[in-house]
């Protein structure tokens, strides 16, 4: 059966929609489905077949042609992925008879174990952001606070609105990715620490016309730069500024390491997994998963004390 280039991009464009409305997908990952499925009608019809008559062992041969392009596991798991719920979207909108992803297992992609600070580091960080207390330090301060307190990505935390910050509130209303909400507390240290940047955040807004009085900013940390705010490589630049300060080696440090410390701290402090997942904002709890090599110290320790056996062999010893 023949498919015009025509009727494949119709039901491509179908499905990228459908990602748009439902799922708020966001720009990169719709470029990036549109390419993979554009490429995949391509080579079912060197294969005589299409989008809507492809069987598993059509997508088995594409991801054994993508193979020996030499393509990451990880990248093949997100093609394989885009094939998945492209597949079901057909079969659920009646435009092929069944799904034969269902029939594709996702390749396995190892996940590099996420770099680790321990806590006594990343509260060396935060006292040496503070430096003289001049109102660069305290917005810094304030910078590092939220990201290790709330668990923020680097792009959630330049982007906050000060609205998030309202006096008094111990949470912040997240806006993470495709738009989705979540609540993240923040503790005294965070609370503190935003709260006296608030005190001088006027001297970081930007300049009205002329240059007489300062523009609002809706951003709770503005910036004169193009997109009104600071930027994620101007505070990643600002952390590895501090590092010698704090005695922590610059290549350990990015936004992106505040941000495991804050899953690794929780989880080995007793944290369940499922409540890690919900304040990180992951959609899926295997993304979480992989923090959980920080616990393993906290769970050989729970299991030789309190469990029966490890208890009965205590009484026998005398101890």
């Amino acid at each position: 059966m023949s498919e015009t280039a025509g009727q494949y991009d119709r039901l491509i464009a179908l499905f990228l929609d459908m990602m748009v409305v439902d799922r708020a997908a966001a720009a990169s990952t719709l470029k990036n489905y549109g390419r993979d499925l554009q490429r995949f009608a391509l080579f079912l019809k060197t294969r005589g077949e299409c989008l809507q008559t492809a069987g598993a062992d059509d997508i088995s041969a594409w991801l054994v042609d993508l193979e020996a392009e030499g393509i990451a596991p990880s990248t093949a798991a997100l093609k394989t992925s885009a094939l998945r719920q492209f597949f079901a979207f057909l079969y659920e909108e009646g435009l092929c008879a069944d799904n034969p992803a269902l029939a594709i297992e996702r390749p396995h992609a190892r996940r590099p174990l996420p770099k680790v600070l321990s806590e006594i580091e990343t509260a060396r960080l935060a006292e040496a952001s503070l430096g003289s207390g001049d109102p660069k330090a305290l917005r810094l301060r304030a910078m590092i606070e939220l990201i290790y307190a709330a668990g923020l990505r680097v792009s959630e935390l330049v982007t906050l609105p000060v609205s998030a910050v309202n006096a008094g509130q111990d949470a912040l209303i997240v806006r993470g990715k495709g738009g989705k909400e979540r609540l993240a507390p923040i503790g005294e240290f965070a609370r503190r620490a935003v709260d006296d940047y608030l005190g001088v955040r006027q001297r970081f807004l930007p300049r009205g016309k002329g240059g007489k009085a300062p523009a609002p900013s809706v951003f709770l940390f503005p910036s004169r730069g193009k997109s009104g705010h600071i930027t994620a490589a101007r505070f990643a630049q600002m952390l590895k500024d501090v590092c010698a300060r704090a005695g922590v080696a610059p290549e350990r440090v990015s936004p992106h390491v505040l941000r495991h410390a804050f899953a690794t701290h929780l989880l080995s402090g007793g944290a369940d997994l499922r409540s890690v997942q919900q304040l990180l904002g992951h959609a899926d709890i295997t993304t979480t998963q992989i923090y959980t090599h920080v616990a393993q110290d906290r769970l050989q320790e729970l299991v030789f004390n309190k469990h029966p056996l490890a208890a009965e062999k205590l009484l026998k010893s005398g101890k």
